[in-house]
């Protein structure tokens, strides 16, 4: 008999790069991987939420773990390329746009450093003809406007089957408009402020241009006048591709809904998209329903009647444009290891 151990072992240091969204986990999620199999780990965080990193540190460091396996660094783009290339970096994971993606991608791709690439999205909801409505419904105003629908894997389109589309469309768009905008320090506040003025004017300008090329306004869509980057709950309809809504991801609380024919041309239109994140169907036929996210849903992840961000037990990541590789449920920790074969007699 032959025989043979297979030994997953560290590689050295992980170079993180991660967004402003959620300030604490992005770079926990990361971190936590790496540390399990061994790896280090050098984290840069987006400029807009440095603190929240350098605390991270802080709190890691009190907590025990040695001070030179994790460090926090405040450097530019340049400097950040440079340091993919530096030979200590063997791993190099980002959590942003695709377009950084891209960047960052074929910067490490030139020095031959493997990379992990989670990128945004333009998920895809998908009401079929058989979809309990009020559950539809209900899962679809938490899908938008979790986290003030600055996630990656919202709910940001919503294919609706014809036989459906009215009812769905009436019931959301009545529960939108009762969505309470203001201060987050405020328990009425249902719905806080964008990230920055930046933030706001992108959102803005997005719905804007997908208007004024013929989507139709069901409500939302006008600021309030406050000092903030205040956002309201937003949908458009009679979204067709050639607009920010159909072609974009809008991160922020702005749902695009999209009318099918049956739930054939649903699931069409919900692959329709250079993205592939995450992705949702309700219908009342699980069975149904699960066989298209196995077989037809073009994503990394796909939720049946319901609506979540992240499970620590499942692998989080996407196909297309929205990156490679995945994260959490064990696969995170693989994607930067040495899968080591040894041979013995």
């Amino acid at each position: 008999k032959k025989r043979g151990v297979v030994s997953y072992q560290p590689i050295g240091v992980i170079y993180s790069i991660q967004p402003w969204n959620f300030p604490l986990y992005q770079p926990v999620r990361v971190l936590a991987a790496s540390l399990m199999i061994g790896n280090g780990c050098v984290l840069k965080h987006a400029s807009i939420c440095t603190g929240s990193g350098l605390r991270l540190r802080e709190l890691c460091i009190e907590a025990g773990l040695p001070e030179d396996l994790f460090q926090v660094i405040l450097i530019d783009h340049d400097t950040s390329d440079k340091l993919i290339e530096h030979p200590k970096v063997r791993g190099v994971t980002l959590t942003g746009s695709d377009q950084a993606g891209s960047h960052v991608g074929s910067v490490a791709a030139k020095v031959l450093k493997k990379t992990v690439l989670e990128l945004g999205s333009n998920d895809a909801y998908l009401v079929l003809e058989d979809a309990d409505i009020e559950t539809a419904v209900k899962f679809s105003v938490i899908g938008r406007l979790y986290n003030n629908g600055e996630t990656c894997v919202s709910a940001k389109r919503f294919i609706v089957a014809d036989k459906v589309y009215d009812a769905f469309v009436d019931a959301f768009v009545e529960q939108m408009k009762k969505i309470t905008l203001g201060d987050p320090t405020d328990e009425a506040t249902q719905l806080g402020p964008l990230s920055s003025q930046g933030q706001f004017d992108t959102v803005k300008e997005q719905v804007e241009q997908s208007v004024a090329k013929g989507a139709k306004l069901l409500c939302g869509g006008k600021a309030p006048d406050r000092t903030g980057a205040y956002y309201p709950a937003t949908v458009l309809a009679e979204v067709t591709p050639g607009m920010p809504a159909y072609d974009d991801e809008i991160f922020g609380p702005v749902a695009s809904v999209i009318r099918a024919k049956d739930d054939e041309d649903a699931m069409r239109l919900a692959n329709d998209s250079r993205y592939g994140l995450g992705g949702g169907i309700f219908s009342t036929d699980e069975d149904r329903a699960l066989k298209l996210a196995r077989n037809y849903f073009d994503t990394g992840m796909v939720r049946i009647n319901s609506f979540g961000a992240a499970d620590p037990n499942m692998p989080f990541g996407g196909v297309k444009n929205s990156g490679y590789g995945r994260e959490h449920g064990g696969f995170g920790m693989k994607e930067f290891v040495n899968a080591k074969a040894i041979f013995l007699p």
